[in-house]
């Protein structure tokens, strides 16, 4: 059964692939077709493009942490807001990027690639308390010329600027948003729904959960905690989490997946109880359904 999260995590990535890496009216001509066979050999198509554009995706986050690891070191902390680019980085990618930088460091990020004749060309994502297109357009107030164009919104945004630029875009841009956001809002915040008691822990739950969807911008979708026994836990996919868990207080076991995790911390053998913060799901394999959750982030104890 198709679910919300089916359109948003396995559809639209790979329907987005074709327009960051080659040329979107693959997906278009997708969505419009209506011969299972042509169907098949386009569908073929946007998953290797997008496999591509994970392959693409992990190499810029290492390059990315490095610059974020020179920088701290430069400065013994990391700058409120991150600006930052690599000469072989990809123009379709680096809005993808400032995410994954963004989650991992709880600050507003832009990220820039070459767009050539000298120019970069960036993608901003930003955290509650700071407006993205606002600070660009501060930034533009102060420094005239220092971009070329900007655009966006609240937390997202894209700029281009010329190449010798970059150093003093990254200064400013940094400066400005420790002037403008709270330094508490940059720790980083889980909100939780509270814990699931054992009873609540059913497929029962996780397909009234899945009914009331979609959920989305402004109405997440529930986020439960809890202390659990951590009694299996493997690398699958290269970069996600697979373990097996069960309530400290008592309950079922489940299986649970945690997408994108530091490999230079889990799995660890020599971790036996961790918090998680977590969604509750159903997981559909080859006709078979079973309760798993969503690990969102997960604490050893």
């Amino acid at each position: 059964k198709l679910a919300a999260s089916d359109l948003g995590f396995a559809l639209g990535p790979r329907l987005n692939a074709a327009g960051r890496l080659d040329d979107m009216s693959v997906g278009v001509a997708l969505l419009l077709c209506d011969n299972i066979g042509e169907a098949r050999v386009l569908a073929n198509e946007l998953d290797a493009l997008n496999q591509t554009r994970k392959e693409i995706e992990q190499g810029m986050q290492v390059e990315a942490l490095t610059l974020c690891e020179k920088l701290e070191r430069s400065r013994d902390t990391l700058p409120g807001g991150l600006a930052m680019y690599h000469p072989e980085w990809h123009q379709g990618v680096v809005g993808i990027l400032a995410s994954r930088i963004k989650e991992r460091f709880h600050r507003p990020v832009i990220a820039f690639a070459p767009a050539g004749d000298g120019t970069l060309k960036g993608s901003g994502r930003s955290i509650q308390g700071l407006h993205m297109r606002d600070a660009l357009e501060r930034l533009d107030t102060l420094y005239p010329g220092m971009m070329l164009k900007f655009g966006g919104h609240a937390m997202a945004a894209g700029l281009s600027l010329e190449e010798d630029k970059f150093e003093l875009f990254q200064q400013r841009f940094g400066e400005l948003v420790t002037e403008w956001l709270d330094p508490s809002l940059l720790q980083g915040e889980v909100v939780s729904d509270g814990p699931l008691s054992a009873a609540e822990m059913t497929m029962e739950v996780a397909q009234l959960l899945r009914d009331a969807g979609p959920w989305g911008q402004m109405f997440p979708e529930p986020l439960f905690d809890g202390h659990f026994r951590l009694l299996q836990q493997r690398l699958v996919g290269e970069r996600h989490l697979k373990v097996m868990v069960e309530p400290v207080g008592g309950g079922p076991l489940l299986d649970g997946i945690a997408f994108n995790v530091d490999t230079a911390l889990w799995p660890d053998n020599g971790v036996r109880e961790v918090q998680l913060a977590y969604k509750l799901d159903i997981n559909e394999f080859r006709g078979n359904r079973s309760l798993q959750i969503i690990i969102d982030n997960i604490w050893p104890i």
